[in-house]
């Protein structure tokens, strides 16, 4: 029965702080005017990485000759063919192949960079391949997520749900309708803030995000009231365990 206070107080600090930081459905439900009954959205558009300035390429070819193809893949002296066979994108959007010299790919796709690539290997091989893929693709999640980070995707592509996904998903105090995009292209940066709780988004160019887009979740209301709602009450918890303290130790003496 002497806790009684104590736990009393601790009782009254959790409400206080639960009512100034009431997070509704609304403020953490994705895509809220889509219909419970079916609803189906026509995909107007789809997302092909382009290949610039800074990015690493890795570029392995072969042929009907073997040893002819083995001359374009090393590169140094490892044998590691991951490693070996990796070109730099200089700031002329511009790579050096043997024997080739500078190939010209930044703005192509993946794709369109392995037809240009083909096409000057003809010169040295019969029927050559090449198959090309962005080694540095990623993008950074930061803000109100369970797992912020830099994440490297491999296969070139990723939706902004994919991210938040990796991330672990928003917290509860994310601000869904405020979810920033910042990317660079064409020697500009651009900020776009989009709404996540409308399904309007699936159309937005920034659906598809690009190598090296940076997502940040903007923490919510819910996410102030708490700390400050902490701020407020922490004293008055010190307050009454110092007053508590006090009285137990004069009931012990």
């Amino acid at each position: 029965m002497k806790f009684r206070p104590a736990i009393l107080l601790i009782l009254l600090s959790s409400i206080l702080i639960l009512s100034e930081s009431c997070i509704t459905r609304k403020d953490i439900s994705y895509f809220q005017d889509i219909g419970d009954t079916l609803s189906i959205q026509k995909i107007s558009r789809d997302f092909e990485a382009v290949i610039q300035s800074g990015d690493i390429l890795s570029i392995h070819v072969t042929s009907l000759s073997n040893e002819a193809s083995s001359f374009f893949n090393v590169i140094g002296e490892t044998t590691d063919q991951q490693v070996a066979n990796t070109y730099l994108v200089n700031a002329s959007g511009e790579i050096e192949m043997p024997l080739i010299g500078s190939v010209s790919i930044a703005g192509s796709t993946s794709e369109s960079a392995k037809q240009i690539i083909k096409e000057k290997l003809k010169k040295y091989l019969v029927d050559p391949t090449v198959n090309l893929r962005i080694r540095n693709f990623k993008v950074t999640v930061l803000g109100e997520v369970q797992v912020p980070g830099v994440y490297t995707i491999p296969n070139e592509k990723i939706t902004l749900i994919e991210a938040l996904g990796l991330a672990g998903d928003m917290t509860i105090f994310a601000k869904r309708i405020n979810v920033l995009v910042i990317r660079e292209q064409d020697g500009q940066r651009s900020f776009v803030k989009l709404d996540l709780t409308s399904k309007e988004f699936f159309e937005s160019d920034y659906y598809y995000l690009h190598s090296n887009d940076i997502l940040y979740v903007e923490p919510g209301k819910g996410k102030f009231a708490s700390a400050d709602a902490w701020y407020k009450i922490l004293p008055i918890v010190f307050s009454g365990l110092t007053a508590l303290g006090l009285f137990l130790q004069r009931i012990n003496f």
